[in-house]
């Protein structure tokens, strides 16, 4: 494993994954040095393809990310002028460009939330591909109209798309928290699942994306964001990626398989721990 840190940040890398952990103390405000810091990270793993999965968590098992630092309102100049993500999204806000930018990464990013992610904050997890949240402790609002005005980073793009456009206007229009259950049923977080487990099941689900065989990763992401579009397009997209990753290694798994008896019961009862050892030789 090797550690480095960034004024805000804590990084984490070991096999393919890399653990990002927030930690400005002590709410975790989305400060202009945590936004460079985030920006400097999504810089860096974009040309990165020994880099599988980052996993973004906070070192505040309270605040997930509590929002955009307000004190902004005092030199929105300042703020505005600040040297992220300038290639991407262009004409829009700082924190908007960071978030897309985060959304555009090639690898597959994961929200682990704990604790409370509000504002700026639940739009960077919005932004992410999968959210997990601890069920007593997580809970997430955009609490923007309560202050005058809509949110500025993304929510009002990705909510709808994740929770419909009813429960989106409910998120933001009332402002009110969002425990984690809720958000799992909403479908704003893949899951909520006990504190206490949390760590290791997030911990499992980088680990699995991150050792799958080559290619099949970014083949599968492509082919589920090809569901965007038209339905035969996204039809035609899979059709063509099964063909790019039916290879001579996925051969020799599906062989493997065979000879560790897949099509008998004992083992179709139990086919994905079978098909996991096959990949883990």
């Amino acid at each position: 494993m090797t550690e480095q840190s960034l004024p805000s940040l804590h990084l984490n890398r070991q096999d393919g994954v890399l653990w990002v952990s927030i930690d400005v103390a002590p709410v975790n405000l989305m400060t202009a040095q945590l936004l460079l810091d985030l920006d400097a990270v999504a810089a860096s793993a974009e040309n990165d393809p020994d880099l599988h999965v980052i996993v973004v968590q906070s070192a505040n098992p309270e605040f997930f990310l509590a929002h955009g630092d307000l004190s902004f309102v005092e030199d929105p100049a300042t703020y505005a002028a600040l040297p992220i993500a300038e290639e991407t999204l262009v004409g829009t806000g700082p924190m908007m460009r960071l978030h897309e930018r985060w959304r555009r990464l090639p690898q597959t990013t994961i929200a682990k939330v704990a604790g409370l992610a509000r504002g700026g904050g639940s739009e960077l997890a919005s932004s992410l591909d999968l959210r997990f949240a601890a069920l007593e402790t997580a809970a997430f609002s955009q609490f923007e109209t309560l202050i005058g005005i809509v949110p500025g980073s993304g929510a009002t793009a990705h909510l709808p798309r994740l929770v419909g456009r009813a429960r989106a206007l409910e998120i933001v229009l009332t402002g009110g928290l969002v425990d984690a259950a809720t958000a799992e049923r909403w479908g704003w977080v893949n899951r909520a699942l006990p504190a206490a487990e949390l760590d290791d099941y997030v911990e499992w689900v980088a680990m699995t994306i991150a050792t799958l065989p080559a290619g099949v990763r970014a083949a599968a992401t492509e082919a589920v964001d090809a569901a965007g579009g038209p339905l035969e397009d996204a039809l035609r997209a899979e059709d063509r990626l099964l063909g790019e990753t039916f290879t001579p290694a996925s051969g020799e798994l599906a062989r493997a398989a065979l000879a560790a008896g897949v099509h008998t019961r004992e083992v179709e009862l139990n086919l994905e721990e079978v098909l996991r050892a096959n990949l883990a030789r």
